[in-house]
């Protein structure tokens, strides 16, 4: 049976066009309009043992300056003594503004230590990384320790996660003035990386390419974020660059939500380019500043290129009020957006709707859990992750890296085994924007080895009807097969297919079983023959190998003389 599972669109379709326009480098600064946090202290620690930063001054008011904007206090010292875990309890965020040398001795890196793995938040600007080389987990708390920098240069800036606080304001570069370090380790095994440097814009960069300069991490129960920017004192009248301050603070206190966790392997299939995608059904998406932003419906833009089995996928998403759309997992290859609503899974983004239909819910199967969802999502106006892993059968869904689903499928009509990926745009009013989708193959790249069927779990067909007998698996089978019936099997595809095989009973005519690609009117890629086993409790195998390279879901058609042919309990596609 096939479920129609979304909402009637909020009004007519409209023009299937993907506008693509690229942006600039920087968009403005300003945040758009959110709630207010709740009301929280900032430590502001900048005591120096080395060399020392004349910005530290405008550094510090610039902090409280976002304090007084944002609905926090600032509490800044140059006290070693302020590091007792009584004293770091009142302070949701501590930030060590370049500070140098070792600042801390034992009793307080252990307070520091402890607040951090409790809840707490770290936050270094700078010289920050040059600080506490006589203590190894200070290294893992900042992600790297300085080595060497050139003289003061204009570079260029990648912004590689456009998701988190602190750098959804700009564009994919940004280029700018600083002071900029090379580090001793590349941190990426260890963190998310937010920005990198192109070492080909500027002198001195001595990191092979890779080069990091903005991150983010989990520490035990609390978070730590880095930036390497904020040298001179100019950086800190930068609106951009206060915009990012803002949000590294948010962050480290815990109110600005966002996936730190490392992050390598991925392969990009939308980062500004539509290549491979394409628009199923009515509306479209724009594509402007590598950002596709749905209108009209209800449709789907999929990535028609390849087909998946098992991944994760991972991708940014913004709704600027309560808006709907939604990611759809598994489906099969087809231009009706509703093979993915009846074929497919949907992990749900929707402001308001009922448990199951909800933001985090896999859409009409399974809701979220509901208290961790509300705990790691931003409202919206804000940009969120989502990673879907499919492994199996099996759909995890974690939000802003923390996991929020977990369901696994039992639905013979659908398959999580392969398919494709694809986005939904709902309907003129229901306005969500996406960034940065991009997946990771687990396991391997091809389909499992082999993928065994129910006969009588077809989802289309003419003439045929399951059939009871006892030895058949689950007790039934595709039975009371004529001549010129057929049976269709989305949930069956076949890329990747060479070999069908069934397990089959007669104690009528026999006939021929024909392989079909797509349709019951597709093109055979494959046949084979039946004959009377002796009885319908009696049950061979017959198998053929396949030709081509089918990519569509599975059709078999039958021939035969008059009168019930055969059964088939089940059926088995090889690769």
């Amino acid at each position: 049976m096939l479920h129609q599972l979304r909402r009637i669109p909020k009004a007519a379709a409209s023009a299937v066009v993907v506008t693509l326009a690229l942006a600039g480098a920087f968009l403005a600064p300003a945040e758009s309009a959110r709630a207010a946090d709740p009301a929280y202290k900032v430590l502001v620690f900048s005591k120096t043992a080395g060399f020392r930063h004349d910005s530290i001054p405008v550094g510090t008011q610039t902090i409280r300056d976002l304090g007084a904007a944002n609905n926090f206090t600032v509490t800044a010292t140059e006290d070693s003594t302020a590091f007792t875990t009584a004293n770091l309890a009142q302070f949701k965020a501590v930030v060590f503004l370049s500070t140098t040398g070792d600042v801390l001795n034992a009793t307080q890196q252990s307070a520091l230590q402890s607040y951090l793995d409790g809840g707490g938040g770290y936050f270094g600007v700078h010289a920050a990384a040059d600080t506490e080389y006589d203590w190894p987990q200070y290294e893992q708390i900042a992600g790297a320790w300085f080595k060497s920098h050139p003289a003061i240069q204009q570079a260029t800036v990648r912004t590689e996660d456009r998701a988190n606080a602190a750098t959804s304001h700009l564009g994919q570069t940004w280029s700018r003035t600083d002071e900029w370090y090379n580090y001793r380790t590349n941190p990426r095994a260890n963190v998310r990386v937010l920005q990198s440097l192109d070492e080909g814009s500027y002198s001195g960069g001595e990191m092979s390419g890779d080069h990091p300069i903005t991150w983010c991490h989990p520490q035990g129960n609390g978070r730590a974020f880095y930036t390497g920017l904020g040298h001179t004192q100019e950086s800190y009248a930068d609106p951009a660059f206060r915009t990012l301050l803002l949000g590294g603070i948010r962050y480290a206190a815990g109110f600005a939500k966002a996936d730190c966790r490392a992050e390598t392997g991925y392969t990009s299939l939308y980062n500004g380019s539509t290549t491979g995608w394409s628009q199923a059904g009515p509306g479209s998406f724009t594509n402007t500043d590598a950002t596709l932003t749905s209108q009209g419906g209800m449709g789907l833009y999929w990535y028609r290129t390849k087909e998946y089995a098992s991944y994760s996928l991972k991708l940014d998403w913004r709704m600027p009020g309560d808006d709907n759309s939604g990611v759809f997992v598994g489906f099969p290859s087809s231009d009706d957006p509703n093979s993915a609503v009846n074929q497919g899974y949907e992990i749900q983004i929707d402001a308001t709707d009922t448990a199951d239909k909800t933001t985090g819910s896999v859409y009409g199967f399974k809701s979220a859990d509901i208290a961790a969802r509300d705990g790691a999502l931003n409202p919206p106006g804000q940009w969120n992750g989502y990673e879907i892993r499919v492994e199996g059968e099996r759909l995890q869904v974690f939000l802003n890296g923390v996991k929020i689903n977990d369901f696994t499928n039992t639905d013979p009509v659908r398959s999580l085994a392969q398919g494709y990926i694809g986005i939904q745009n709902h309907g003129t009013g229901d306005d969500v924007s996406f960034r940065n989708i991009r997946i990771k193959e687990l396991g391997g790249t091809t389909p499992p080895q082999s993928s065994t069927y129910e006969g009588e779990s077809y989802t289309s067909s003419q003439g045929v009807q399951p059939a009871d007998h006892g030895p058949a698996s689950g007790g039934r089978t595709l039975g009371y097969i004529e001549n010129g019936d057929w049976a269709g099997y989305s949930q069956a595809q076949l890329a990747g297919a060479r070999t069908f095989s069934a397990k089959v009973s007669s104690a009528g005519a026999g006939g021929t079983i024909q392989v079909r690609s797509g349709s019951a009117t597709g093109p055979v890629i494959g046949s084979v023959g039946v004959s009377n086993t002796g009885g319908w409790e009696t049950f061979q195998t017959v198998s053929t190998p396949l030709t081509g390279t089918p990519t569509g879901p599975v059709f078999l058609t039958f021939t035969g003389g008059a009168g019930s042919l055969f059964d088939i309990d089940t059926f088995t596609l090889g690769r």
